[in-house]
C-alpha cells in the first residue's frame, strides 16, 4: 500500500517521498480507521484525502463550509484528470442533480459538498447508492460547540455516516485543542479514539511581537528591511485601503483584498500578487483561504487576532516554501481595550439577536412555518442599511443563530437566477391564452422545474432558452415581463452571499438561544482572547513552543529564532564574552600576585615581566591597591599584604 501511494503521488504531483505525517495518516485510513488529523497549514492537508482514495476504488466525499475553496480543490483535480465535482447552494436543482447522478452512475473521485446540503432529501436519497471509499472532514473544529467556529450544519455528518456505514472517516484540522480534538471524535461517532499529530514547528519561520505606539513606522521598517513577498492583515476594510495607498506613496507594490470587491476584481488581485507583480497585499481575513504560493516572506498582524488559532493559520501562511520568513504581530497600548470592546459585541443581548432573526426573515420575505431547507441571496450592506443596524452586530447575531441552528450564511458567491409564482394555476391559464410567448415561456418552466408555485427555484436561463428556442436575451426579456405582470417574482443571476434556512421560521418569542450555550462559547473565547494577549506580552518562553503547547504538543523544543529565543541567545553572548573578561582580570591579577611574592618591584618591573597592556596592568595594581591586596613603599616597590 505504501507503494501504491507513492505511485499516485509521484504520477499526479511529482512528489517522491511523503511530507512529514502524511504517511501515518494515508496507512490509518486505508486501513478502515477513523482518523482525526492535526496538522499545520501549508502541510500537505489535502493530499492525505486525494492520494488513498486515487489508490483504490471509490469516491470521496469531502465537506468543506468553504465555497470559494471547495470550487478551486475541484478545478485543480480536474486540471490533473481527475473527476471532481461540487454540490452547494450557488448551483442550480439541473446542475446538482447533474453532479449527484454522475456520482452514483460515473466515475467520479471526489464529491466537495458544503455541509448544509447534506440535509436535503435528494442528497440523502442519491449517496445511499453512491460507492464511497472515504468521507473526508475539512475544517473539522467547525463540528464541535467549543471550537471557535462553530457550525450547526456540521453536526449532520454523524447522519452521513448512518447512511454509509461501512466507510471510515477522515477529520482535518490545522486548530484543534485537546478539548476540541476529543469533541471532534465524539460528534463524528469515531469507533475508537484515533489522533495522528503532525508537528505544529515551523523551524523556518521567525515569529516576533513589536510593541509599539508607531505602528505605521514599524511596519515600513519590516517592509524594507525584508526583501520579497508579504501579506499585511488588518482588521477593516477601509484600514486596508488606507494602508495600500500609503505603502504605494512610500514606494512600494501594493494592493488591497476585502470580502467588499467584486468577485473578478479579487480574483484579479490575488492573481497579480501570487505571480509576483504585486509585491504586498495589505487584506482582512478574508484573504488566505486557497493561496497557493510558497515564497511568502513575511506576514505582518497589524491588528491583533482574537484568537491563536486564527493567528497560527494567517502567520503560517509565510514560508512554505522552508526559507527563512518572518511572522510579526504589532502591538501598541492601545489593542486590549480595543479588542475587548470588539469582543463585547460579538455576544450581543439575546433580545437583540431575536430581533435581528425577526428582521432577517422580513428582509428575504419568510412567512412563519415556512423556509425550511431554502435559500435566498442576502445583501448584508442592504440589510443594515434598510433597518438601520451597525454591520457588527449583525454578522454577530447571525453567527449566534447559526450556532444555534436556525440559518446559515454563506460567503459571497456567483448564484443562479430564482424564480417563485406568485399566482396559482387557474390565474395562469387565462395569463396563456392572452399572449402565445409568455404561454410558450410559462410551460417551459413548469416543463423544467419542479415546485415553483411553494419557494423560490434557481433556474437556468441558458436552459429555458435552449429548450424553449429563444435567445437567452429573450428568456430574460419574458421572466422581467411576467415579473412587472406580478406573474412570478424574479431575482436575476448576481453575486452575493446565500442565506440557508436550516430550520423554518419560528415564530420570534420561540427563538432559543441557549444561555449555557451562550455562556460557555463567550467564556471559550475570553479565554482564547487572555492566551492571545499571553502571547503577546510574553517575553521568556519561545513563541513556536508557547504555539505548539496551546495546541497540544507537550514535547515542543527551542526554535531558536523567534525573537524571544533571539534575545536569549544575545544575552547569552554577552555573558560569554563578559566571562572570560572576568577570567582574564583574575588571571593578571594572579600573576601580579605571584610575581611580588618571590620580591617587592615597581610598576614598571612588573610591566616587564608581565608581557601584557601596561593599561590594563596599571588597572590590575590600582584595584589590588583599592582592595588592600598589595601596597606600595616610599621607595615606589609594590608589595604584598599578608
Amino acid at each position: 500500500m505504501r507503494r501504491r501511494l507513492l505511485a499516485v503521488m509521484e504520477k499526479y504531483w511529482g512528489y517522491k517521498d511523503f511530507r512529514p505525517g502524511q504517511e501515518q495518516i494515508m496507512l490509518s485510513v486505508t486501513e478502515g480507521r477513523d482518523t482525526l488529523a492535526l496538522m499545520p497549514t501549508g502541510g500537505g492537508k489535502s493530499l492525505t484525502y486525494q492520494v488513498p482514495v486515487l489508490a483504490r476504488e471509490g469516491l470521496c466525499i469531502v465537506v468543506t463550509p468553504l465555497i470559494a475553496l471547495m470550487k478551486d480543490q475541484v478545478d485543480r483535480l480536474r486540471r490533473l484528470g481527475i473527476p471532481a465535482a461540487a454540490i452547494h447552494s450557488g448551483l442550480s436543482y439541473t446542475q446538482i442533480d447533474i453532479a449527484l447522478d454522475n456520482c452514483v452512475y460515473g466515475d467520479m473521485k471526489f464529491l466537495y459538498v458544503a455541509p448544509e446540503r447534506l440535509a436535503t432529501e435528494a442528497f440523502r436519497l442519491r449517496v445511499q447508492r453512491m460507492k464511497v471509499s472515504l468521507i473526508a472532514v475539512d475544517e473539522a473544529h467547525c463540528i464541535s460547540q467549543w471550537g471557535y467556529d462553530f457550525r450547526p450544519s456540521y453536526l449532520r455528518i454523524a447522519e452521513l455516516r448512518r447512511l454509509q456505514p461501512e466507510v471510515p472517516v477522515l477529520a482535518l484540522t490545522a486548530s484543534a485543542t485537546g478539548l476540541v480534538a476529543e469533541d471532534i471524535m465524539l460528534r463524528l461517532d469515531f469507533e475508537s479514539p484515533n489522533i495522528i499529530r503532525s508537528s505544529f514547528a515551523r523551524p523556518n519561520l521567525s515569529y516576533a511581537v513589536r510593541r509599539t505606539d508607531d505602528k505605521q513606522e514599524q511596519l515600513m521598517r519590516i517592509v524594507e528591511a525584508v526583501p520579497g513577498t508579504g501579506i499585511i492583515y488588518m482588521r477593516t476594510r477601509e484600514g486596508c485601503e488606507q494602508m495600500a495607498e500609503q505603502l504605494r506613496q512610500a514606494g512600494h507594490s501594493a494592493a488591497f483584498y476585502h470580502a467588499g470587491l467584486p468577485h473578478a476584481e479579487r480574483d484579479m488581485r490575488q492573481e497579480e500578487w501570487t505571480s509576483g507583480k504585486v509585491r504586498i497585499m495589505v487584506a482582512t481575513n478574508a484573504f488566505g483561504m486557497g493561496i497557493d504560493k510558497a515564497d511568502v516572506r513575511f506576514v505582518v498582524h497589524y491588528t491583533m487576532c482574537d484568537s491563536l488559532e486564527s493567528y497560527y493559520q494567517e502567520a503560517g501562511r509565510a514560508g512554505r516554501d522552508g526559507r527563512r520568513s518572518y511572522a510579526v504581530l504589532l502591538v501598541s497600548s492601545e489593542d486590549r481595550q480595543l479588542i475587548e470592546r470588539r469582543f463585547e459585541a460579538e455576544f450581543p443581548p439575546l433580545e437583540t439577536v431575536k430581533t435581528i432573526y425577526e428582521k432577517v426573515c422580513d428582509f428575504v420575505q419568510v412567512a412563519v412555518g415556512d423556509g425550511l431547507y431554502a435559500s435566498f441571496p442576502f445583501n448584508m450592506r442592504e440589510f443594515c442599511s434598510r433597518n438601520h443596524i451597525f454591520a457588527g452586530k449583525v454578522m454577530a447575531a447571525m453567527k449566534l443563530l447559526q450556532q444555534n441552528g436556525y440559518l446559515t450564511l454563506t460567503e459571497e458567491m456567483e448564484n443562479p437566477a430564482r424564480i417563485l409564482f406568485c399566482v396559482s394555476r387557474d390565474d395562469l391559464y387565462r395569463i396563456r391564452i392572452e399572449r402565445n410567448d409568455l404561454d410558450h415561456m410559462i410551460r417551459t418552466v413548469l416543463r423544467l422545474y419542479n415546485g415553483v408555485f411553494t419557494d423560490f427555484r434557481p433556474i437556468d436561463e441558458r436552459e429555458i432558452a435552449s429548450v424553449s428556442g429563444y435567445t437567452v436575451a429573450h428568456v430574460k426579456e419574458l421572466l422581467k415581463r411576467m415579473w412587472q405582470m406580478r406573474i412570478i417574482r424574479y431575482i436575476p443571476s448576481n453575486r452575493s452571499a446565500i442565506l440557508f434556512f436550516d430550520e423554518e421560521r419560528l415564530p420570534t418569542k420561540d427563538i432559543y438561544i441557549s444561555p449555557d450555550t451562550y455562556l460557555r462559547r463567550k467564556q471559550l473565547m475570553t479565554e482564547r482572547f487572555e492566551n492571545m494577549l499571553r502571547y503577546a506580552d510574553n517575553d521568556d518562553t519561545c513563541r513556536s513552543v508557547l504555539l505548539q503547547k496551546y495546541f497540544g504538543d507537550e514535547q515542543a523544543d527551542d526554535c531558536g529564532v523567534c525573537d524571544v529565543c533571539l534575545a536569549k541567545r544575545r544575552r547569552a553572548r554577552a555573558a560569554q564574552a563578559a566571562a572570560p573578561g572576568a577570567d582574564a582580570a583574575a588571571a593578571l591579577r594572579q600573576q601580579i600576585t605571584d610575581a611580588l611574592r618571590d620580591t617587592p618591584m615597581t610598576g614598571k618591573e612588573l610591566c616587564r615581566r608581565i608581557t601584557l597592556d601596561p593599561q590594563n596592568i596599571a588597572a590590575a595594581i590600582d584595584a589590588m591597591i583599592a582592595d588592600g591586596k598589595i601596597s606600595a613603599t616610599a621607595s615606589g616597590k609594590l608589595v604584598l599584604i599578608e
